[in-house]
């Protein structure tokens, strides 16, 4: 119990994520024959690289008191984009198309982050907005035609299936060591590094940050520029796990991406939260989406009900129980800074 008490509330929330999927583990194991095998595990692996990366780059705008609801509208173009130049240019370098996708991404980003920064416009407005006119951007560009995958490079098509490390049945393939890798990267970038502070303090408090000297504008943008460059680096992974790409890829993924946020820890109203909790905060979504399908075949829009029940969970869960955790956990350091 002392132990337990002792963790910062950041941590606390991580704790309970991991008893969570363990208990789903545990209660779905036993209801359903044969669950956990690494077919299990390749498919959630699969699902989760994706959300993963999109709700990292979500973290970085939420942890600044805002909130991006284009980057579904930015998977689906940059994988559009991205699946017709290699579809028009078959040679293209793998690092290029990556760079295409990133870059594409980035200006969209960029433009949510002048809008909401500079311009000063509620960032729910701009990104509404956006979401809307990049997915006409999509109608308009695809001129209502598909990526097909027969007209994709082969080393896109083989990139799902590349095993990086295999042990019997369990692969752990390209595209998530990719996301382990952003994960760990960005954690090191947010816990370690003076960014990190800066935007951690723009979240909790933007009029101290601003009278500390912090350029908060300029860190918002730079949020948003960053969501838009994973938001782009998602639509190359779905480019290449899923091949065909209409009008309609990456519907959805903005409220999943916001889900896997606040039910991983970061505190929709800005100022705490962590990389690895919006990773955790996917798995236990992804894990739940595929274990509900193999036990009662429950339709989108239950699925879409679910999404929406966890994150009146999780935001409600940080109103009252984290918040009063916080404070006794600021009261007991505050008793404790005398005494060190």
């Amino acid at each position: 119990m002392n132990v337990i008490q002792g963790l910062r509330p950041e941590k606390l929330r991580e704790l309970v994520l991991l008893i969570l999927i363990a208990l789903v583990l545990i209660v779905f194991s036993s209801v359903i024959e044969n669950y956990l095998n690494a077919r299990l595990f390749n498919r959630v692996s699969a699902s989760v690289a994706l959300m993963a990366v999109l709700a990292i780059g979500q973290t970085m705008v939420v942890l600044t008191r805002n909130i991006d609801l284009s980057v579904g509208s930015i998977v689906g173009f940059t994988a559009y984009f991205v699946g017709h130049q290699l579809s028009q240019y078959g040679d293209m370098h793998p690092m290029l198309a990556i760079f295409l996708a990133v870059g594409v991404g980035t200006l969209m980003g960029g433009i949510n982050g002048i809008l909401v920064a500079y311009c000063r416009i509620p960032s729910i407005i701009v990104t509404l907005g956006t979401m809307a006119l990049y997915r006409t951007l999509l109608v308009e560009y695809s001129d209502a035609k598909t990526v097909l995958t027969v007209n994709l490079p082969r080393w896109l098509l083989d990139l799902p299936s590349l095993n990086l490390i295999s042990f019997d049945r369990l692969h752990l393939r390209v595209l998530v060591v990719g996301m382990i890798v952003v994960v760990i990267l960005f954690q090191i970038v947010l816990k370690y590094t003076s960014f990190g502070r800066k935007l951690y303090a723009i979240g909790s408090n933007p009029e101290a940050a601003k009278m500390a000297g912090f350029a908060n504008q300029r860190m918002v943008l730079t949020a948003f520029l960053l969501c838009g460059a994973l938001a782009g680096l998602t639509g190359f992974m779905f480019l290449a796990r899923f091949g065909n790409i209409t009008v309609v890829a990456g519907i959805g993924f903005e409220l999943k991406s916001v889900a896997a946020v606040v039910v991983g820890g970061v505190n929709i109203f800005g100022g705490s939260g962590s990389a690895f909790g919006a990773f955790l905060g996917a798995v236990l979504i992804d894990l739940l989406e595929n274990s509900l399908i193999r036990w009662l075949q429950i339709s989108e829009f239950w699925r879409d009900a679910l999404l929406g029940l966890l994150i009146l969970i999780s935001v409600a869960t940080d109103s009252v129980i984290m918040k009063r955790f916080q404070l006794y956990w600021a009261r007991k350091q505050a008793r404790s800074s005398p005494e060190t």
